[in-house]
């Protein structure tokens, strides 16, 4: 994360979100960082197993690990708009960077994530 710190603060710096972020995440120790950001990787295994099963991202258990998901982000790091949700989505397949860490748990994982999220959003 530190790695990408110039480069968040650049491209949303001037956000809402970020700096929700910034006064929710400022005392995170090192132990809360690590628990927001394994339980974060938890659900992208989840997807990835849904994925392996071949669950459909419309079913009722993909959207629910979508709700799951937006619900994690807005309790850990700042609140998850279905806006903000659905550019999340977009991003897990669009930035290479998001896309390879993500489908560690699956290949077609960050595809299959982001379907299930437009899927979501869509029909709320």
């Amino acid at each position: 994360m530190k790695n990408y710190e110039s480069e968040v603060r650049e491209r949303w710096g001037n956000t809402d979100a970020y700096r929700e972020h910034e006064q929710k995440t400022r005392n995170y120790t090192k132990e809360k960082w690590a628990e927001a950001n394994d339980g974060l990787m938890t659900i992208f295994a989840e997807f990835g197993a849904c994925n392996e099963s071949g669950a459909s991202t419309d079913s009722a258990e993909v959207q629910a690990l979508v709700a799951k998901f937006q619900a994690h982000i807005t309790a850990n790091y700042y609140t998850c708009t279905d806006e903000i949700l659905a550019g999340l989505g977009k991003m897990y397949v669009a930035d290479e960077r998001f896309k390879k860490n993500i489908d560690k748990y699956g290949e077609g994982t960050s595809e299959f994530a982001s379907e299930g999220i437009r899927i979501y959003v869509e029909n709320k």
